[in-house]
């Protein structure tokens, strides 16, 4: 399997009122194509920044961020979003849906900012709704959805727009075991038929479970890196 993304001394300070913390520290690591690998480690141990980093939602301090060989860490805002919009899908603990669109306009607004033709988008989040299976749920709103058909939602709109990597911070936080274990299956097989590498932040012993490879983040600094034949 080839490298598709790799970190060189990163690093991440934050400067607070009382001294500065620093949140990644000196972080070596390269991710291969269609791993499915769990950041795990207490809280405050980096691993939210840590997935910003890599996602190109914040900037290090020090160090580089390469996905595919392109140095993310040095881009320009705009082509920083752009390359973000064709590559990476993102799954957040809140869900992030926008509250005055359905499910389906939710899952079709990546591919809108995309600029894709209204069939293509209407077909392919019609298909990732149903996947996700709530393809009954498309005219509902998030307020007419429960917390897991929302977290349904999001992975949907993550993956809607056939993105390289997904990266996901705690997506199975606030969901019963259930929906938990619904979205994690969704996930898993999306991950196998697709290819698609997914990197996931979390303290759920549910989703360290099915992960391939667990690295644990103290400090912000690696202290382990296991792999699993799963």
């Amino acid at each position: 399997m080839k490298t598709v993304i790799k970190t060189s001394n990163l690093v991440k300070i934050y400067n607070s009122s009382v001294a500065p913390v620093k949140a990644v520290d000196n972080v070596n690591i390269e991710f291969k194509e269609g791993e499915f690998t769990s950041i795990v480690g207490p809280s405050g141990s980096g691993k939210t920044t840590f997935l910003n980093l890599i996602g190109g939602l914040d900037k290090p301090t020090d160090g580089h961020v390469l996905i595919e060989d392109v140095d993310i860490s040095t881009m320009k805002e705009g082509k920083l979003f752009d390359f973000r919009l064709k590559n990476i899908g993102f799954v957040f603990q809140s869900y992030n849906l926008i509250p005055v669109l359905t499910a389906k306009e939710n899952v079709s607004f990546i591919m809108l900012l995309q600029k894709q033709s209204k069939e293509k988008m209407n077909k392919r989040a019609e298909e990732m709704l149903k996947q996700v299976g709530l393809s009954d749920r498309l005219n509902s709103r998030p307020s007419q959805l429960s917390g897991g058909q929302q977290q349904r939602v999001a992975v949907a709109r993550a993956l809607a727009s056939k993105p390289k990597f997904v990266l996901a911070d705690e997506p199975t936080a606030n969901l019963d075991t259930e929906s938990a274990f619904n979205l994690l299956d969704i996930m898993s097989r999306l991950n196998e038929e697709e290819n698609i590498t997914l990197i996931f932040s979390t303290h759920d012993q549910r989703v360290i479970d099915r992960a391939k490879r667990v690295v644990t983040l103290v400090d912000g600094a690696v202290s382990k890196d296991e792999a699993f034949e799963r």
